[in-house]
């Protein structure tokens, strides 16, 4: 279960500014990647944003570069979950290799607001909102990633 409040933002968040490109090649400490995360779109995120906490967006999250940081960033600050209307192709698979689980769920996006505290039961494929929202169950190789935390834990399971 993961519990936390809702961060939300619009249509089309691309990764230039989930992660700013300036720090693609210089920043690699998980902390630090935190601390600039959304900084070029929500510069009071990352000083604020608790374990747990949610970010919700809109359709087109995670647009733009294939930079992984951007999810390993949210990931880094203890975002417990990502919900969008729709992602980018790569920026979804980038947030399972982060370990970070990353949900479609449009109807949930329209419901909520900033600050809203929401639930995410994975094990029930629920969303609960005030009301329950469904969402696909991952297939069980997704699941054994974000169980073991992401992608590269996930390979050193399987190699020992």
């Amino acid at each position: 279960m993961i519990e936390g409040k809702v961060w939300k933002y619009g249509d089309n968040v691309n990764t230039d500014v989930i992660f700013p490109g300036k720090y693609t090649y210089t920043v690699t400490d998980p902390a630090e990647m935190a601390s600039h995360a959304m900084e070029d779109l929500d510069p009071e995120f990352a000083m604020n944003v608790k374990p747990g906490d949610i970010v919700v967006g809109g359709a087109n999250f995670g647009c733009g570069s294939s930079r992984e940081q951007a999810a390993f960033c949210l990931k880094a600050a203890g975002v417990g979950a990502v919900i969008a209307k729709s992602f980018a192709r790569l920026y979804f698979r980038n947030c399972i290799n982060a370990g970070l689980p990353a949900f479609v769920q449009p109807e949930l996006v329209d419901a909520v607001s900033a600050g809203d505290v929401i639930k995410v039961d994975i094990s029930s494929g629920k969303i609960i909102a005030g009301s329950e929202y469904p969402f696909p169950e991952f297939p069980e190789e997704v699941k054994a990633i974000l169980e073991s935390g992401g992608l590269v834990e996930w390979v050193k399971s399987q190699a020992g």
